[in-house]
């Protein structure tokens, strides 16, 4: 890293400031080659100066306004330099060509955020949450991101890692040096309290990876019973064509809801029915691959209807996925629905009315427990695992750990209890990037925008 980085930080388009951000050894230089402040003075770190942005030909790009961090003091724990300038795509990709002109070079993709980790600002599960800061589609997952950018993961499983440490060490030893006498040293209390706590951190990574990735629901039922007026009314907008003709969707029609945190994917679809309209057939087509690929369904029937043959065959559909039944178009409150029919994998019964707006938010928080497992985390709960790989790697730690205690109880070899407790610390360190290859960091850090 001994090289200085540039690259454009804001999204591209035109918009009211652009930032050209440099980091590395050079980055004061750089800039005051392309930067002429309006007043003589050396570049004081945590201070903004104005001035102009000025081409390779000595003429000015933009007017500007230019920030320098000193290292260590700085997101990658460089010297940094961040140029403010407006926002229009011209005079931003003038002034990154004028950086890489006075010496800078291009960054790769997450090239700042893997400085920051490198240089020890921050740990690899931090510079992941970096990215789920960016990509927050909902509030909660947003803190989600937040905390575990704030180090609340790195903290757990690094304590959990070092209470293995040192009964390795000591298993190690004995191992390496039995003629020794060596000191007899806990193992199985270390052990216990370390797999207590991978196991509590995993017990909420489910609902962690659904506030971060949210989820598909698919609308399903027959024809008219009111799919996608529940669509309209879930996302509070008018999206959907709605008419009193059975058969008005003809094709699938996806929206994102934030419901109750969720982000999820609403999927309206076309009425399963026999037809020979072979338009609608291509709908009733797409609305079986859009069941197929979905995490939950909303199974709807019309209240003010008598269960139909057609009905009847939805339920054999659905058979295979988690469903709500909906009874919609229960415009009265105060009248009871119809009794639920038979569906072995209905997860819940909701009564509501698309049109008057009744049972609509009881819909949208049944929705969101059902795909967080059955319940809605305590308000203001932050602290969940929701990164795929890290819940990937505690899954192997707890394997690891309970291979261990399956040693220590049964006395067999102590290679064999060496390997468990390494194999542990190993999938511990690959969180926080203790033990982590150059490939998987490549992997990581790709999925970034270059800017960042």
């Amino acid at each position: 890293m001994s090289d200085t980085i540039a690259a454009i930080a804001t999204p591209p388009g035109e918009g009211g400031i652009g930032i050209i951000r440099l980091s590395g050894p050079d980055a004061q230089s750089i800039a005051l080659k392309i930067f002429r402040p309006a007043r003589a003075g050396r570049l004081r770190s945590h201070r903004v100066r104005y001035g102009h942005v000025i081409g390779p030909n000595g003429a000015v790009i933009d007017e500007a306004l230019l920030t320098f961090m000193a290292a260590p003091h700085s997101f990658t724990r460089e010297d940094v330099v961040e140029i403010s300038c407006h926002g229009g795509a011209l005079p931003v990709q003038l002034t990154l060509e004028a950086a890489l002109a006075a010496g800078a070079r291009l960054a790769n993709p997450g090239e700042f955020t893997m400085r920051a980790f490198l240089n020890g600002r921050i740990d690899l599960s931090q510079a992941e949450a970096t990215l789920d800061v960016i990509r927050a589609q909902t509030s909660a997952g947003l803190a989600v991101a937040q905390a575990q950018l704030g180090g609340w993961l790195a903290r757990e499983v690094r304590a959990a890692r070092a209470a293995l440490l040192e009964p390795l060490a000591y298993i190690t030893a004995l191992i390496d040096f039995p003629e020794e006498g060596i000191e007899p040293q806990a193992v199985a209390e270390p052990v216990a309290q370390a797999l207590a706590t991978v196991e509590r951190l995993l017990a909420g990574a489910d609902q962690g990876m659904v506030i971060r990735n949210g989820a598909r629901v698919a609308l399903v039922g027959r024809p008219n019973v009111g799919k996608s007026s529940l669509l309209n009314a879930l996302l509070r907008v008018e999206r959907a064509i709605v008419t009193p003709i059975p058969g008005t969707t003809r094709d699938t029609l996806e929206e994102t809801a934030n419901l109750a945190g969720v982000p999820v994917v609403l999927i309206d679809t076309a009425g399963m029915r026999a037809s020979d309209d072979p338009v609608e057939q291509i709908g009733v087509e797409r609305a079986r691959s859009a069941l197929a690929s979905a995490d939950l369904a909303l199974l709807v029937f019309d209240a003010q209807q008598p269960f139909t043959a057609e009905d009847a065959a939805m339920l054999s559909a659905t058979a295979e996925r988690p469903t709500i039944i909906v009874w919609n178009k229960c415009d009265d409150p105060a009248s009871a629905p119809p009794p639920a029919p038979e569906h072995p994998r209905s997860v819940a019964v909701v009564a509501c009315s698309a049109r008057y707006g009744h049972g609509i938010d009881h819909l949208a928080t049944t929705i969101a427990a059902t795909l967080l497992g059955g319940t809605l985390p305590a308000m203001g709960t932050t602290h969940l695992v929701s990164n795929p790989r890290h819940r990937a790697a505690l899954r192997r730690a707890v394997e690891f750990l309970r291979a261990a205690q399956e040693t220590l109880a049964t006395n067999a070899a102590t290679d064999l209890l060496a390997a468990d407790l390494t194999g542990a610390a190993n999938a511990l360190g690959e969180i926080t990037g203790e033990t982590v290859g150059e490939d998987l960091l490549d992997v990581i850090f790709s999925r970034f925008c270059i800017g960042k």
